[in-house]
């Protein structure tokens, strides 16, 4: 089973490290970091480099394609060379996913239109833009399309897959191996539940942290 994970510069770790985990125990997975060229990208505060293998041009078909997010989403969006080769693999694919803002580069691509969706709670209005009918959902299954919401999410959503692809079994010893079993210390992940200086808190920094990206 070819897994065809999206790198670029800007990313967000977790959004890829997180499902990584999980895909890569599937049986026969076959797991591959690809993006618009090979060599090391930077996450999106900098620090952490990880290394893509192949180039999109490079990568003829995947089973399941799965696009993260991160503060570089922006230039996938803008770049219609990597729209193009997410459209191709999409088109072969048996799932095609995201995590977090990754769902905006499945919109632009244009496979969310008429479509449920969902992205990271601060990026909504951006993803209603392309079309899709957005939900604040953790996983949102739509057929062969997958998306999640932010970051910690895709982890949500690789066992969803998991279970698609291989029974809830496999799914749940998987998240038996990893010790997926989150009590967070605090009520706090989502704006419903935050405090509203630290929903403007967190915003403000989102918008710090992409003009960084643009600079």
């Amino acid at each position: 089973m070819k897994i065809v994970l999206v790198l670029f510069e800007g990313i967000t770790a977790l959004d890829v490290v997180g499902p990584y985990e999980v895909l890569s125990r599937l049986p026969g997975a076959d797991v591959c970091f690809a993006g618009p060229r090979t060599g090391l990208v930077r996450t999106d505060n900098r620090v952490l480099g990880l290394q893509v293998d192949v180039a999109l041009a490079d990568v003829p078909t995947a089973d399941v394609l799965l696009v993260p997010g991160g503060f570089g989403v922006d230039a996938l969006i803008a770049d219609p060379t990597v729209l193009e080769h997410v459209r191709r693999l999409d088109a072969c694919s048996r799932y095609t996913t995201s995590v977090c803002t990754g769902s905006l580069v499945l919109g632009a691509a244009g496979l969310l239109t008429g479509l449920e969706a969902t992205t990271h709670w601060a990026r909504m209005d951006a993803l209603a833009a392309y079309g899709a009918t957005p939900v604040s959902r953790r996983v949102v299954p739509v057929g062969r399309i997958v998306t999640a919401a932010g970051v910690s999410a895709g982890i949500d959503m690789a066992l969803t897959l998991t279970a698609e692809l291989c029974g809830e079994d496999v799914a749940k010893a998987i998240q038996l191996g990893i010790e997926y079993d989150p009590q967070p210390p605090f009520d706090c992940g989502h704006p419903r539940s935050a405090p509203v200086h630290l929903v403007e808190q967190v915003l403000a920094f989102n918008r710090r942290r992409r003009s960084a990206q643009h600079a």
